[in-house]
This record gives C-alpha cells, sequence and structure tokens, in this order.
C-alpha cells in the first residue's frame, strides 16, 4: 500500500512562507511523477508543481518564481517551498505520486493566508 503523508501547513501571512513535506512509503525512486496539487473552497483541484526523472519541474503560472519543488531520494520526501504568499494560495495542499499509471493522494495540508 502506498501513503503519501503531508505536513507543513498552517496559517501564515501574506509575504510569507511554508515550506510543505510530503512522506511517501517505499522508495519514491519507483514513482515516474511526484507533485503538489491544491483545491481551494468550491473550486476544482489544480495542478501547483510536479517533478519527473531527468525533467525540469512543472509549475502552475500562478506560483512560478514563488513556488519550489524538490525531491530529497534519501528521505523519500518531496517538498514544496512557497514563498510571498498571497491570500490566493489559501487552499488544501495535496501530495501526488504517480506510478505503473496509478495515482496515488495524500489527505491534505491545509494552507492559510491571511492579508
Amino acid at each position: 500500500q502506498v501513503l503519501l503523508v503531508e505536513s507543513g501547513g498552517g496559517l501564515v501571512q501574506a509575504g510569507g512562507s511554508l515550506r510543505l513535506s510530503c512522506a511517501v512509503s517505499g522508495s519514491i525512486f519507483n514513482f515516474s511523477l511526484l507533485g503538489w496539487y491544491r483545491q481551494a473552497p468550491g473550486k476544482q483541484r489544480d495542478l501547483v508543481a510536479r517533478i519527473t526523472r531527468g525533467v525540469s519541474p512543472d509549475y502552475a503560472d500562478s506560483v512560478k518564481g514563488r513556488f519550489t519543488i524538490s525531491r530529497d531520494n534519501a528521505k523519500n520526501r518531496v517538498y514544496l517551498q512557497m514563498t510571498s504568499l498571497t491570500p490566493e494560495d489559501t487552499a488544501v495542499y495535496y501530495c501526488y505520486a504517480q506510478r505503473f499509471s496509478v495515482d496515488y493522494w495524500g489527505q491534505g495540508t491545509q494552507v492559510t493566508v491571511s492579508s
């Protein structure tokens, strides 16, 4: 069973920073795609950032230059460093992984940015 567990969410003022962490059960080498999505109240779940082996990371236009996705293969973790946060970044953030065309999701972590 694949488990993804997010942490690091919370309440932050506009302009602040947070780092989200996703602990992945098993070796992250086994996953072809790792990433972060977010879902704001009343909205669909949207891609924030994703990373694949040997390819530069992808970012949503709204977070380019502010968010950075990274992976630590030794710790089997995926991170999302978020800076210059705005209230529009408020959402539940989900960790995502894909292996053999099967998608896996974490439970989500709430990020709230106050103005």
